[in-house]
């Protein structure tokens, strides 16, 4: 990012606070608030939000929360600020996930007025997610280094997620006994396929330019043209009656422009036999059923990358809170009929259910205060013992139970409205034009490379998608379907 500016004045930050509009008063500076938990700055048109506690992971606060908020309502105002950028401070971490070990040894400290606390901060998090989720100017996340639970609320609801060599995403939530917010009722069960549900389910990671290919980014250059590529977006200029889309566009356009090509030997991990895998295995509508599917992988007549990938799927779901699982699961399959404003709704709902669930503190304690980590004790400790009426009471909404209020109201949708201008092809363009034509898989290829107008990494991900579900006809024809 460009060099640091951060409010030294104490002066001029209580002259700020009292400028601020009454609706903002949740986000007013308190007591104990680190002054430079984020910095922000100017480039011409471009302003830069870096997260800033890199020796936390740039884990994110209230305090951070309540300084971000006022900035982004006040850069959609100013007809100066054309794009937003966020990125993390060090070299490690764009944000590792919101503060949960506060929140947790807050609740086993202060019982009840802990668990209002942590509900209080669920709120103002979720938001600023929503008012990410909605913003009306061009917002640019850098995923630079670990990416995870509150960082990926900060990033994947962007039009434009930049991964990197660094980048480690994952949503590790059910490992502690919480769930998948931020927005992933939204955006993991939009994903191709069950990945979202894999994701959610297993909290494994993406790595790099697997981000990409999985869609969780958008694009995928070198960490070291970041602060080029800052610069040179802040010389863009914008004409005045230009729409979001079309800014987004040129947006895209000049990242090209930093493309230093794919790593080496980097093809798609989540692919071939092993995507079918987890298509077969996460498509059923129970956990039990998943595991059941799981060990029929694992005791199959399969490749034994396959074999091995189910016993160790098996392990790590074992590890984790068996009421996670099942809430996480109903989540995954309730999610895709929620547009964003109800997503964030329902997970305030959610969350606030786990704070008065002993698996949150439980798993945070064992897995991030205690070390060495050790094991969790569950409540209750097994599949089996989690009642679907257990389930369904995360999500039933009592009758004058108070909702979370949102900060922006008319701009919600059902589907990422820039995805299909920005994102990498997915299977349904792919099966779009092969159903439509007889053409050869090089076509196909080619025809999908000039629609991205050759972006980095579409030729990989359309060669995937057409060996794991096509099948070569009479003179060379692909068709869908591999029988």
């Amino acid at each position: 990012m460009p060099l640091r500016a951060k409010i030294t004045n104490p002066a001029y930050r209580t002259q700020l606070a009292s400028t601020m509009p009454d609706d903002y008063t949740e986000f007013r500076e308190q007591p104990g608030d680190d002054p430079d938990d984020v910095l922000f700055n100017t480039l011409y048109g471009v302003r830069t939000i870096q997260l800033n506690r890199p020796k936390k992971y740039n884990a994110l606060n209230g305090s951070m929360i309540r300084k971000i908020i006022p900035r982004l309502k006040e850069y959609q105002k100013s007809a100066l600020a054309s794009i937003i950028i966020i990125g993390g401070a060090g070299p490690k971490a764009f944000c590792a996930g919101g503060d949960v070990s506060h929140l947790a040894s807050d609740i086993a400290t202060n019982g009840d007025q802990g668990k209002l606390a942590s509900k209080a901060y669920f709120g103002l998090e979720y938001k600023l997610d929503h008012l990410i989720a909605t913003y009306r100017k061009p917002y640019v996340a850098y995923l630079d280094g670990i990416t995870m639970g509150g960082g990926v609320g900060l990033s994947v609801h962007a039009p434009i997620r930049i991964a990197t060599e660094n980048t480690v995403f994952a949503m590790p939530e059910t490992g502690i006994g919480f769930f998948p917010d931020v927005g992933g009722s939204f955006f993991l069960p939009r994903l191709e396929g069950q990945l979202g549900t894999y994701l959610a389910l297993t909290s494994d990671t993406l790595k790099g330019v697997q981000a990409l290919y999985a869609g969780v980014a958008t694009h995928y250059i070198d960490s070291s043209v970041l602060a080029n590529l800052t610069a040179r977006l802040g010389e863009l200029v914008f004409k005045d009656y230009s729409d979001l889309r079309s800014r987004l566009l040129i947006i895209d356009r000049t990242i090209e422009e930093f493309n230093t090509g794919l790593p080496p030997q980097s093809p798609p991990h989540l692919a071939g036999n092993l995507r079918l895998a987890i298509d077969n295995c996460f498509q059923h509508d129970t956990v039990e059923g998943i595991v059941s599917a799981l060990e029929r992988e694992r005791d199959s007549a399969r490749p034994p990358l396959i074999n091995d990938w189910a016993a160790q799927t098996l392990s790590k779901l074992a590890e984790k809170s068996p009421t996670s699982l099942k809430v996480t699961l109903r989540q995954m399959r309730l999610g895709t009929r929620w547009d964003t404003s109800e997503t964030f709704r329902r997970e305030y709902h959610i969350a606030s259910k786990f704070m008065e669930h002993p698996d949150f503190v439980s798993g945070v304690s064992a897995r991030l205060l205690h070390k060495p980590p050790t094991k969790p004790e569950w409540q209750p400790p097994t599949l089996d013992e989690v009642t679907n009426e257990q389930v369904e009471s995360f999500f039933s909404v009592e009758e004058g139970e108070e909702g979370l209020e949102l900060l922006t109201r008319g701009m919600d949708y059902d589907r990422y409205p820039f995805e299909q201008d920005l994102g990498l092809p997915r299977e349904e363009d792919v099966e779009r034009i092969v159903r439509e034509r007889a053409l050869q898989r090089e076509e196909v290829i080619e025809e999908l490379v000039q629609a991205k107008d050759a972006k980095i990494g579409v030729r990989e991900k359309v060669e995937e998608i057409l060996a794991r579900m096509c099948r070569v006809g009479k003179g060379g024809s692909v068709y869908w379907g591999k029988q």
